[in-house]
């Protein structure tokens, strides 16, 4: 799996948009190069029509506004095709309105290349990775298939990189940094 200092690999991926848009039917493709300058925030669920994974999808989708406010973008990421996802956008109430683009990782290549593919169920685990604007993967976590993640954990620790500084345990945008 890849971690913390390696370079995010290169991806070119279908994708259903975020918005209205994304209610359409059209797809776009979001890759590597996307948003170019910008901090990305990429996290793999499984795969649609699932329990677990709407309510952290609707969860990261909630904080989109939070994390452009800090230069950074959003994608979500599953093994289903384009199409599954528009379907599963069309009829979840909750994901009517998402405002984060769901990427098709069909062929797992991207699911493959940062190693979170979850070996017996043949998907993806719960990986968050943050991205800093060259690429360099700054943080990652994995959750196992059946624990959701906490997009406000994944926020504050955006806002610890981007700090620069020294931040202490349970640390908060705002809040003093150590000093030494």
């Amino acid at each position: 799996m890849l971690t913390v200092g390696d370079k995010f690999p290169s991806f070119d991926l279908t994708a259903v948009p975020g918005g209205p848009e994304g209610l359409k039917g059209e797809f776009v493709q979001i890759s590597d190069k996307s948003d170019a300058g910008k901090w990305k925030i990429v996290f793999f669920w499984p795969k649609d029509f699932t329990f677990v994974c709407p309510t952290e999808i609707v969860a990261f989708g909630k904080m989109a506004k939070d994390f452009a406010d800090r230069d950074a973008v959003v994608y979500g990421v599953s093994i289903d095709s384009e199409f599954v996802h528009l379907n599963w956008r069309l009829h979840h109430a909750d994901l009517k309105d998402l405002p984060i683009p769901m990427l098709a990782d069909i062929k797992r290549e991207l699911t493959e290349g940062t190693g979170v593919m979850a070996k017996d169920a043949g998907v993806a685990l719960r990986a968050t990775f943050v991205i800093d604007p060259h690429g360099v993967i700054r943080h990652v976590s994995v959750n196992d298939l059946s624990v959701g993640r906490n997009p406000q954990e994944i926020l504050r620790i955006l806002d610890g990189l981007q700090s620069d500084e020294l931040c202490p345990c349970n640390w908060k945008k705002g809040e003093d940094f150590i000093k030494v």
